[in-house]
């Protein structure tokens, strides 16, 4: 899910797929919770929540620009799959799937390519193995208020203008949430709920489970050993650690497009079950319409900090699990691609890693 260029670091758009892709599931959904009691949405029927399919639209309006943009992919290490076997001498194969953490129905059922192999394994890893209990993360999260919270009388407003402080006014007003309710919030954890669309936020809320925690559940209910690699406390971490200046752009940038937010996260749906989720990054700046050109240098520290630390993390962690064979291994698809993606470090590991469609 990340561009080989730096071209898909200049937008706003940039900033928001690496919230969605970089955010840690367990964080989101321990916001969520938090969340709950002051937002009545009730879920959509269409999964799809109303958004666009960009890349589709694409397509059927000018084919040759749709074939450009699909090429984009093959410029991307390791980004032509987001399942994966993995395969070293002496040990039984294991498996590596790139999730996508949403509660879309179309998402959370598990491809067919990838059923047998997570129900024939014996383990299963995860990004964090918390998501299992909800109540303990969510008093976790409380418990760093720091993290959360502005400082004595410092609130959000000391960090907008005039009129962004205008537009955040209105955006949480039209998702029925009072504007004092969330002024001593830092800005990622406004971010974090607006970037999602209504009706995944009421799913979230209502308890539907994402990918990742389905195939955890059902790997509990199976007996399976589940094993998470982070903890909720490194993930909150990695958020804070981020200057404020970006994420007070991310949340100003997220209320001003929320329409297109929502076409965004369709269109991010739709390349994911095509198996191009490496694309997401090339189609958020494709589609940007904010041409503004951002901090190249504090987008290249978002990435660095939200992905690829943690890729590292992962793969350093999954080691001595991985060498115990037959595991099968969901994280998000952000993680997988790249350089420094986790199939570039589990292969210099000395694992094999083979795509599978």
């Amino acid at each position: 899910m990340r561009s080989t260029s730096s071209s898909a670091l200049d937008s706003f758009l940039d900033r928001l797929l690496l919230i969605l892709a970089g955010l840690p599931m367990l964080l989101l959904l321990s916001l969520i919770m938090v969340f709950l009691a002051l937002v009545q949405a009730q879920a959509a029927e269409d999964p799809a929540c109303g958004g666009i399919d960009l890349v589709e639209k694409l397509k059927q309006d000018n084919p040759e620009e749709y074939r450009k943009f699909m090429s984009l992919g093959d410029s991307i290490e390791n980004g032509q799959s987001i399942f994966w076997k993995l395969e070293k001498d002496g040990v039984k194969p294991s498996y590596l799937l790139g999730t996508f953490h949403v509660t879309d129905p179309r998402v959370t059922e598990l491809p067919a390519v990838s059923r047998a192999p997570f129900e024939q394994s014996d383990t299963l890893i995860v990004e964090s193995d918390e998501i299992l209990d909800q109540q303990a993360a969510a008093a976790r999260l409380m418990a760093m208020p720091d993290l959360m919270m502005f400082p004595g009388k410092q609130t959000i407003k000391d960090f907008l203008s005039p009129d962004e402080q205008k537009l955040l006014e209105e955006g949480m007003i039209k998702r029925g949430i009072p504007f004092l309710s969330v002024v001593k919030m830092k800005p990622w954890l406004i971010s974090s709920m607006l970037a999602l669309s209504t009706c995944e936020l009421s799913r979230k809320a209502s308890g539907k489970p994402f990918l990742d925690m389905k195939l955890a559940l059902d790997a509990k209910a199976a007996g399976k050993q589940i094993k998470g690699l982070e903890t909720l406390a490194e993930q909150i971490q990695a958020m804070a650690d981020l200057p404020m200046k970006l994420h007070v752009m991310s949340l100003v940038s997220v209320v001003r497009y929320q329409d297109f937010v929502v076409d965004m996260m369709e269109t991010s749906t739709q390349l994911y079950l095509d198996g191009h989720a490496s694309l997401i990054m090339p189609a958020a700046a494709f589609f940007n319409p904010d041409k503004n050109p951002s901090d190249v240098a504090d987008m290249a520290r978002f990435e660095q900090r939200l992905i690829v630390d943690r890729n590292h993390v992962m793969a350093e962690r999954a080691a001595p699990i991985l060498a115990e064979g037959n595991v099968f291994m969901a994280v998000g698809a952000a993680h997988l691609s790249g350089p420094e993606g986790l199939v570039a470090l589990l292969r210099k590991q000395g694992y094999g890693l083979t795509p599978l469609p």
